[in-house]
């Protein structure tokens, strides 16, 4: 799939996505595309000019003109499908629905879903509608062809100790206050489970974690037996081959996205402190709760059996059904 692009030329694709650029929302609206497998895919950056990025997704006067004049342009040849992710894009494909697109706005774009095709959002926003398609969590790429590939690339990892321990550590979110002191601890919880059980581990931080806890995991985790990824300096971002050799995650509390495509592999996922979280996080990590999919981060990390969740193979049938692709 091509890369975010501007909008000049991107009426020769069969199917658009429309983020703002975001990480998480260029992820959901990639991996829907790729489900659908209608081709060819054009990847299109917005940015909102004001007002329209305030008032976003409502119509209003010449909203058209919210996106730049090569939007503008391009929505006289609109594409077959339009995939949004976001609150901006749910402004531009209502633009595109009006001009004949068929569209799919991902994420609750807090307006009634009759404005769209279909809407997909995680059950615990509790959005509702003949047009609502509900998942648990965040749609996202991966299933067992992506951690096989994971594997592939990332083939140094299959030789470290076992269990393989992957830690994947966020940091303080809208919905979950963790500060550097809590990020640590996280990890002294998993190197104190390495002590006992043996075993490697693979540890991997994200944007969101707080530069004084790369700070310390530098020192800390110097000599533990395993791989340890703070950024770019560090090499390839290992992330895929992580999820693909770990025989076991532990995940910080802060992000749907990661929860989920940690829950989507076929090993156990421990969550840090789950109780932390609030508002509609805390509700999606007591469902994964309740499915026995998740357990709370305890000193041991047992195995249980679990069932892989992957959510994005459904949607995208059924959007295909509803579409009659």
């Amino acid at each position: 799939m091509e890369r975010p692009a501007p909008f000049i030329g991107s009426r020769i694709a069969a199917v658009w996505t429309l983020t703002d650029g975001h990480a998480g929302n260029l992820r959901q609206a990639d991996a829907l595309a790729e489900g659908l497998g209608v081709h060819p895919v054009k990847g299109c950056l917005l940015d909102a000019r004001l007002p329209w990025r305030a008032w976003a997704p409502v119509l209003a006067p010449i909203s058209r003109r919210a996106f730049g004049p090569d939007f503008a342009v391009d929505l006289s040849a609109p594409p077959l499908i339009a995939i949004g992710c976001g609150r901006q894009a749910a402004l531009a494909t209502r633009l595109l629905r009006a001009r004949g697109s068929r569209v799919v706005q991902i994420l609750d774009p807090r307006l009634d879903p009759k404005h769209w095709d279909v809407v997909i959002a995680p059950a615990h926003d509790r959005l509702r509608g003949a047009n609502v398609i509900s998942t648990i969590g965040s749609l996202h790429p991966v299933d067992g062809q992506w951690l096989a590939n994971g594997r592939a690339s990332f083939t140094g990892l299959g030789d470290l100790p076992r269990p393989r321990t992957a830690v994947l550590l966020g940091g303080p979110s809208r919905h979950v206050r963790m500060g550097v002191d809590d990020c640590l601890r996280m990890v002294a919880k998993a190197q104190s489970a390495l002590q006992t059980d043996g075993g490697s581990v693979l540890l991997t931080t994200s944007r969101r974690t707080p530069s004084a806890v790369r700070d310390a995991l530098r020192l800390r985790c110097a000599q533990m037996p395993g791989l340890i990824w703070l950024g770019a300096e560090d090499g390839d971002n290992p992330y895929a081959g992580l999820l693909g050799w770990a025989d076991r995650i532990v995940c910080s509390p802060d992000s749907v996205n990661m929860i989920s495509e940690a829950c989507a592999t076929s090993v156990p996922v421990h969550v840090f402190d789950p109780a932390r979280a609030r508002g509609r996080l805390r509700v999606f990590l007591e469902s994964l709760l309740a499915m026995g999919r998740i357990r709370a981060m305890a000193p041991a990390l047992p195995t249980f059996a679990v069932t892989p969740l992957r959510e994005t193979a459904r949607v995208a049938g059924e959007v295909r059904d509803r579409f009659g692709l």
